[in-house]
């Protein structure tokens, strides 16, 4: 009875926010401005883009966002700046907000029906559905951090490369904006979309320094960080980008050694929990199991 209270309230709820949606949304101001263009005599055949039906579920994650921001004030600007590092530049923080009230929902829901369905007290239903709500509310936030730490990392992982590739064509005469182009065109990972990226907001109109601090911001890590503020400060004090690439090429060198160094002194302390739970039992196992059972035979014998 109570899991169908639940998925009753769940539709209704969902029902009244997509009747909401279609009422106040802008489809009734985009006829209009579609009969305003055929007044003035365009005739270019092109079809009005409608939502694609295939994808209820981004719709209906970004109107549950939308609400979940109106009522609890939920803020966009940690989840902006993950999105960001993340890559996924078209995806509204709304549309994240969204998928945790359904990751709420969702499994909060589940434990309803599989603790109705077990025939579990109210204390453990009452505290398996707080605990579940706060997963399924938590998760979509923690998924998207691991994405832009991977991404980050990558990147990380790809700025030698790219530095080197400056070094060589500052030193063969490119200017620093021809040398980002060249490698921007080399470069397929993370780094290389964010440089590109970059140099489309400088053609654009902003800067090449504004254009790499917005890099910066898109992407934050130590290295990348020491990347831009050595270029900025390199052009503001008219030092030679080439020589500024080169000391940062053997400084860069220098910190991959040193975590190189770092994950082998930790790899011991990784290794104890397969060591004793995994490689010790086996072992003990093979060698002592024979010398067991011949002293259990002779005993058992005796």
């Amino acid at each position: 009875m109570i899991l169908f209270l639940v998925i009753g309230v769940v539709l209704l709820a969902t029902g009244l926010m997509l009747v909401l949606r279609g009422s106040t949304g802008p489809s009734g101001r985009s006829s209009a401005r579609f009969a305003e263009i055929e007044a003035y005599g365009f005739s270019g055949g092109a079809k009005v883009e409608t939502q694609s039906p295939s994808r209820p579920l981004l719709s209906l994650a970004n109107s549950l966002g939308r609400i979940a921001q109106r009522l609890l004030g939920t803020g966009e600007q940690g989840i902006r700046r993950q999105l960001l590092a993340a890559g996924m530049y078209n995806v509204d923080p709304t549309t994240v907000v969204g998928f945790r009230v359904l990751g709420a929902i969702g499994l909060a829901s589940f434990w309803v029906w599989f603790g109705v369905s077990g025939g579990f007290g109210g204390a453990a239903l009452l505290i398996g559905t707080v605990a579940l709500g706060g997963l399924g509310w938590m998760l979509p936030v923690v998924i998207l951090s691991r994405r832009g730490r991977r991404r980050t990392e990558q990147i990380e992982r790809e700025l030698p490369e790219l530095i080197d590739l400056l070094v060589v064509t500052l030193e063969a005469g490119l200017s620093f904006l021809a040398s980002l182009h060249m490698a921007a065109g080399r470069l397929r990972g993370p780094l290389g979309e964010e440089l590109r990226l970059s140099l489309h907001e400088q053609r654009m109109g902003l800067t090449s320094n504004d254009a790499l601090q917005g890099m910066l911001r898109r992407a934050e890590t130590p290295v990348l960080r020491t990347f831009v503020r050595s270029v900025v400060q390199g052009e503001q004090l008219g030092v030679s980008t080439g020589q500024i690439m080169r000391n940062l090429a053997l400084e860069m060198r220098k910190t991959r050694r040193a975590k190189a160094e770092q994950r082998a002194q930790k790899a011991p302390v990784k290794m104890l929990f397969p060591l004793i739970f995994l490689i010790f039992p086996a072992m003990f196992l093979v060698i002592l199991g024979p010398a067991y059972y011949t002293i259990s035979t002779v005993l058992l014998a005796g």
